[in-house]
């Protein structure tokens, strides 16, 4: 007598979410299995593209009941190796792409539940069709999904005003380690009911579980944007004119990002389609932007009054506004532009860090002479969200030197920087996260009190290891 043979698990999964939405063919899986640098290459026994909460729930489910890692993918634009599996071949890849739906919006709420696979820019769309503003913006926001903002807690060049992913989010749909659903899509603002669970899957990169919807925040949409490019002499002329800029304007500051002349300079020459509408003659160059409810001559006035007041201090030497939309969004194309023409240009050793404003200046000084000592042929190449005190801190070469030689010595430039960003109380990761790329630092710079409570809540949570396995811990 012979038992009932087991069922494989592509073939779990297929039952699950139909044969076209198991992919096992080596071909058709190669891009979920490179990250969007081309740093990892990964290897998988089936890519998934699961459909709706219950089928990831099933997916999960399965993997879990024989040990197989998962991990999830969303629009595979993440920059730390977060999305891709080993090379073992022993994962399942779960796609969120076909979760893409817009459950609901609430216009006298100011919510928007949404899918995690819903494209960023699509959700900032449909904010804007009801009148509303989803102030969620960042340079990949055209193939970015909710869930993999969410996963990495991510940040871009509104977070000024707005805060991050973690401060935009009032709930949460999660698919846990077992495949328990756990609904928590309360679109409320206050609820002191214990602890507040959301927090621990975002920003986990998946290694928790597989957020699958959220209920995100909404604002009214301003009646006007002001954006100006300003010329300055120093980085601490920057933090000064920030500071300006935080007391005159408040919270309609919505931007501040700053940027080395050299980036600007680059970005021109990769990128003809951009122009640099001020010369390239101060070291550094700030991007403000004013959201204004009263009105465009209001927002405008307003940038021109702290701009002017920052010239007669020394902290601006030149300055434009954009006195239309396509000025505006040719300024913002500049800053914008910087990722896409480094990488043209090569790459370059990448650093997404974090300080306290105040430290920047001299952190920046510091890291420079440190570098240029060890390694004369470096050529930093700074850009970054000053007004939350992120700096996209990035090591190129200089000109003759290929680019090749900075990554033959990564770990220890990595090294030099990374003490400078601990020694003046900052992070070295902002809002990359971690992934594959920084899972071995954290060691060094994460408290080993942290670490350890870290790892107790991937215990609890995940004790067979299955999500995400080699990423963060």
């Amino acid at each position: 007598m012979t038992g009932t043979p087991t069922m494989s698990l592509p073939d779990r999964l297929r039952a699950i979410v139909g044969a076209a939405h198991v992919i096992t063919d080596p071909a058709a899986m190669a891009p979920y299995l490179l990250d969007w640098r081309k740093r990892y290459q990964g290897a998988a026994q089936a890519v998934v593209r699961p459909a709706t909460t219950a089928e990831v729930a099933g997916v999960v489910a399965a993997c879990a009941h024989a040990r197989v890692p998962v991990v999830p993918q969303g629009g595979n634009t993440g920059l730390v190796g977060g999305a891709t599996p080993s090379p073992t071949g022993e994962a399942v890849v779960v796609s969120l792409a076909r979760l893409n739906r817009v459950r609901a919006v609430d216009t006298a709420n100011d919510t928007i539940t949404v899918e995690a696979g819903c494209i960023l820019k699509n959700v900032q769309e449909v904010a804007r069709q009801h009148g509303r503003l989803f102030p969620l913006s960042l340079a990949a926001e055209g193939s970015a999904t909710i869930g993999g903002n969410l996963s990495t807690n991510a940040g871009g060049t509104q977070v000024l005003r707005y805060g991050n992913a973690r401060e935009l989010t009032l709930g949460l749909e999660v698919v846990l380690a077992d495949g328990t659903i756990w609904s928590g899509l309360r679109a409320l603002r206050k609820d002191n009911t214990g602890y507040d669970l959301k927090h621990l899957f975002i920003g986990a990169e998946g290694t928790l579980g597989i957020i699958t919807a959220a209920t995100l925040k909404l604002f009214p949409l301003p009646r006007a944007q002001a954006t100006a490019l300003a010329a300055l002499p120093s980085l601490q002329a920057a933090v000064s004119l920030l500071e300006a800029a935080r007391a005159d304007a408040g919270s309609t500051l919505t931007a501040f990002e700053v940027m080395g002349v050299n980036c600007l300079t680059r970005t021109v020459a990769e990128l003809p389609r951009l122009r640099m509408p001020l010369p390239a003659d101060q070291p550094w160059y700030a991007l403000l932007e004013i959201s204004d409810h009263e009105g465009e001559a209001h927002a405008t006035a307003l940038l021109e009054a702290i701009l002017t007041e920052a010239s007669a201090a020394g902290h601006v030497k030149d300055a434009v506004i954009a006195r239309s939309l396509a000025e505006s969004q040719a300024l913002w194309a500049l800053r914008e532009g910087i990722p896409e023409a480094h990488a043209r240009a090569g790459g370059n050793v990448k650093h997404d860090i974090s300080l306290p404003v105040s430290e920047i200046p001299a952190f920046v000084a510091e890291t420079h002479a440190a570098l240029a000592a060890r390694f004369p042929w470096t050529e930093p190449a700074v850009f970054g969200h000053l007004g939350d005190g992120n700096l996209h801190y990035n090591i190129g070469t200089q000109p003759g030197t290929p680019i090749a030689v900075a990554f033959e010595h990564e770990a220890e430039i990595n090294r030099i920087v990374y003490e400078a960003v601990a020694a003046r109380g900052g992070s070295i990761s902002a809002e990359h996260g971690i992934g594959q790329l920084k899972q071995g630092l954290l060691p060094a710079y994460k408290p080993t009190v942290e670490l350890a409570l870290m790892r107790r809540i991937k215990q609890a949570l995940d004790p067979y290891n299955v999500m995400n396995p080699g990423k963060i811990l």
